[in-house]
C-alpha cells in the first residue's frame, strides 16, 4: 500500500501577555491545497515559544499517527524555524525538552522541512489560535486566575531510546553531567552504578 502523500501543516502559537493565556493553531491540506484537517488547543498561562512548539508536536503527531510520513511545516516563528533547522541553539531551559522531543519525532518520518513564513501567510493557524484564546476567555469566570500551563501531555511525546547520562550525587541530590530530555513531573527509571 502506498505511503499516504506529503501533507503541509501551517502552524502558530499565541500567548496574550508572555506568559499569558497561550494556545496553538494547527491547520494541515495536502500538496495540492486540499484541507486535511484544522485544530487548535488552550494551554492555559504559557509563553509564545512554548506554545509554538506545543503546535509543532501537535502536527507532527498528528503525521505521525496518521501514516504520513512526509510533512511539511509552515510557521510565522522565525525563532522555532531555526531552532529546528540547526541554524539557531536552544538555550531556554523550558525549550529544551520540547526540541528533543520534536527532533525524536522528526527523526521518524521520511521527509520533513519547516520555513519561517510571514503572518499573513499563516492566518488561518493564527485564527484558530486566537479562536482557542477567545473561547477559554469566554468560559472562564470573571477574575478568576490564570491556570498554569499543564505538563505536557505524554501522548505528544515519542518513546525515547535508553540514555545514559553520567552524573554526580553531591549534597543529597543528583546532578546530571548533561540535559536529560525529560519535562518537569516527567517519570523515568535510574540504574545506578558506583564508578570503580
Amino acid at each position: 500500500m502506498p505511503n499516504p502523500p506529503e501533507i503541509i501543516a501551517n502552524i502558530d502559537g499565541g500567548s496574550r501577555g508572555n506568559p499569558g493565556p497561550a494556545a496553538f493553531g494547527v491547520s494541515i491540506k495536502t500538496a495540492d491545497g486540499k484541507p486535511v484537517v484544522a485544530f487548535a488547543k488552550f494551554l492555559g498561562e504559557a509563553t509564545n515559544n512554548f506554545a509554538e512548539y506545543q503546535g509543532l508536536l501537535a502536527a507532527l503527531e498528528f503525521a505521525l499517527g496518521h501514516g504520513h510520513r512526509r510533512l511539511r511545516v509552515l510557521t510565522d516563528s522565525e525563532l522555532m524555524a531555526r531552532q529546528i533547522s540547526g541554524h539557531y541553539k536552544v538555550r531556554s531551559a523550558d525549550l529544551k525538552p520540547l526540541f528533543a522531543a520534536a527532533k525524536a519525532m522528526i527523526a521518524r518520518l521520511e521527509s520533513f522541512s519547516i520555513r519561517h513564513v510571514y503572518r499573513e501567510e499563516n492566518r488561518e493557524a493564527d485564527r484558530l489560535a486566537n479562536q482557542a484564546m477567545d473561547d477559554a476567555g469566554r468560559e472562564a469566570p470573571p477574575r478568576a486566575p490564570v491556570p498554569k500551563a499543564p505538563a505536557h501531555q505524554p501522548s505528544l511525546l515519542p518513546a525515547l531510546p535508553p540514555q545514559h547520562v553520567k552524573a554526580t550525587f553531591h549534597k543529597g541530590a543528583l546532578h546530571p553531567h548533561a540535559q536529560l530530555p525529560l519535562l518537569d513531573g516527567e517519570e523515568g527509571e535510574l540504574e545506578i552504578r558506583r564508578k570503580k
